[in-house]
This record gives C-alpha cells, sequence and structure tokens, in this order.
C-alpha cells in the first residue's frame, strides 16, 4: 500500500525483478519473505504470460493480493498487459496493497485509456516506451508535451525503455559480446534522453537478457548511468546485487558532490584534478548525492570520515 513511510525517488526502487504474475511463490515474493533483500518486484502480466495463462493469472493474482502484507517496505507494482487489463486489475478487492503499475506499449494511441483509468487513482506509474513511435523524434515530443500537461504527470515515476521490444521491431536481437549501445538502439536511447531528461522526466535502462556475461553487464550498467539512466530491471536475482553494485558511488565523486552542493562552495573549485562548477554540476552532485543515499559507496568506511573542503577556486580554467 502507498505510504508515507516510503520514498517514491526512481532510486529508491533498486534494479527492479519481473516475476510473472502466475508464479506459485508470487506470495512469498510480494512479502519479502523470499529475496528478502530485493527492493522492488514487478509482476508482470504482459510478455512473460501466455495469452492463453492470462486470464488464470489474473484470478491467482488477485487471490494472492488478498494475502500481501501492508508493512512490507518492498515496492510492489503490476505490469499491466493493456488498459483492458488494467480495469481489470483496478477492480480487485485488494489492488490497494501495491504501489503502481508498468504500463507497456504507451504511445498516443492508448495515452488517453490509461489517463480516465488512472486519473483518480493513488498509483504511481512506470509508462514504458516500446513502440515504433519510438524511432520518431517528432512521435517522443508529441507523447512527452501530452504526458507533461496530462492529470497523471505527477504519478509519473520514470519512464522505461522497452528495449528487447525495440530490437524486436528491428528484427534483431542483443548480442553476447557487446552492449545494447554499441547496437542500433545506441542512438535511440541517447535521443530519449534528450528527448525526456531536460524535461523532467526520469528513464529506466533496459533489460539485460544474457546472465553468464556479468562483465559485459556491468559495463553496459556503467553506460547505462553515462546516459543519465536509472532502474534497470533484473530477469533474474542474481542481476540484482551486480547491477546494485555498480550503482554505488565512487569516493571521489561523493567528495566533489557533497562539496559542490556545500553552501560555502566558491562558484568553481579543483578537485580531485577535476573542475567543479557549481552552475553546471549542481544536478549531477544530487544524482550522486541520492546514489549514495540509497546505494552507498565503494569505499565502506567513507561514512565514518569526514569530507574533504573544497580546494582553492581554479583560475583561468
Amino acid at each position: 500500500m502507498i505510504t508515507a513511510t516510503k520514498s517514491f525517488s526512481p532510486w529508491s526502487l533498486g534494479a527492479p525483478l519481473y516475476v510473472p504474475a502466475h508464479r506459485l511463490d508470487l506470495l512469498e515474493i510480494a512479502n519479502a519473505e523470499k529475496l528478502p533483500a530485493l527492493r522492488c518486484v514487478i509482476f508482470c502480466t504482459e510478455d512473460a504470460i501466455l495469452q492463453q495463462d492470462v486470464h488464470s493469472s489474473l484470478r491467482h493474482l488477485g487471490l494472492c493480493l488478498q494475502g500481501f502484507k501492508s508493512d512490507v517496505s518492498r515496492y510492489r507494482f503490476i505490469r499491466a498487459r493493456n488498459p483492458e487489463i488494467l480495469a481489470r486489475l483496478l477492480e480487485l478487492p485488494a489492488i490497494d496493497k501495491i504501489d503502481g503499475f508498468v504500463l507497456p506499449k504507451f504511445n498516443l494511441n492508448v495515452f488517453k485509456a490509461y489517463t480516465e483509468l488512472l486519473k483518480d487513482t493513488p498509483f504511481k506509474i512506470m509508462p514504458t516506451l516500446e513502440t515504433r513511435e519510438v524511432f520518431d523524434a517528432g512521435g517522443m515530443r508529441e507523447l512527452r508535451q501530452a504526458l507533461a500537461a496530462a492529470e497523471i504527470f505527477d504519478k509519473v515515476l520514470l519512464l522505461r525503455i522497452g528495449g528487447n521490444d525495440l530490437m524486436n521491431l528491428l528484427g534483431v536481437r542483443r548480442s553476447q559480446e557487446f552492449t545494447l549501445y554499441a547496437g542500433p538502439l545506441g542512438p535511440v536511447i541517447a535521443q530519449l534522453v534528450a528527448q525526456f531528461t531536460p524535461y523532467g522526466f526520469k528513464l529506466s535502462a533496459a533489460v539485460f537478457e544474457h546472465l553468464a556475461n556479468t562483465k559485459l553487464l556491468q559495463q553496459e550498467v556503467a553506460l547505462d548511468l553515462a546516459h543519465g539512466l536509472i532502474g534497470k530491471t533484473a530477469i533474474h536475482p542474481q542481476q540484482v546485487p551486480i547491477i546494485e553494485a555498480c550503482y554505488q558511488v565512487d569516493a571521489a565523486d561523493l567528495d566533489m558532490a557533497t562539496q559542490i552542493l556545500a553552501q560555502s562552495a566558491p562558484a568553481v573549485f579543483k578537485m580531485h584534478d577535476s573542475m567543479c562548477e557549481v552552475a553546471t554540476h549542481t544536478h549531477w552532485a544530487q544524482t550522486i548525492l541520492a546514489r549514495y543515499q540509497y546505494f552507498g559507496a565503494r569505499n565502506a568506511h567513507l561514512s565514518a570520515i569526514p569530507l574533504p573542503t573544497p580546494s582553492q577556486p581554479l583560475k583561468n580554467c
């Protein structure tokens, strides 16, 4: 249930885990009896469920909802298959025990339907950008403008990038040898960042579907962060700690971010052999501190030592 004790920062979700809605252990996962370190779970009624299993999965999910504990800190979302399925989910007696919905295949064609269903509810939403309109900069601009003006704007926690669906539209699959950014989706992701992030939206990173290549997953998360993406969804529990370890901040970045945000900080100063400028680095510094709040630093002892004061202002920089 949505409560005042939950912080709905996009960073608070960590690496959400997709879980098919027909799993027999769904209740144990929802109540954190299984996978206790997991921050967020997304129960899927879309691609993880065959069409013939949708109705039985909804019945199973509805029964399990009645056993969801309200005092569990884990974030619990449901990925609705479409607006019709969302309407059925909203009618379930215990639906108030979840935090929100993932809205797949989100575009202007379903925009009005989702808005009408959700505008008077308390639920957070995560629309997923994964249709062919994503490849059209003008189409994404229209969607952004519609979302920004909509009654559901304040419910948008972040926008999800549906990497696999977008790759499917191109008739290709991600390689096991290089990251998503080295293929055709690299420029598309950069375009989505440019279209949405300056206007107050956060974007999540696409899933990584190859379980054995931990090093490549780490490389891809580093590129996610370089693009300003957060909340990379896991498809297997073993991916969650790997992703969240990558979200920990470097000691030097934490030092610089803290000093950039200090009231006494000069307009520009040198630190760790880098220029730090309050006017242009404040947003980055806030992001670093948000990551530190939820994931900590790579040096566990950092929180026990005082952070250094800014160096002297740079000259002729």
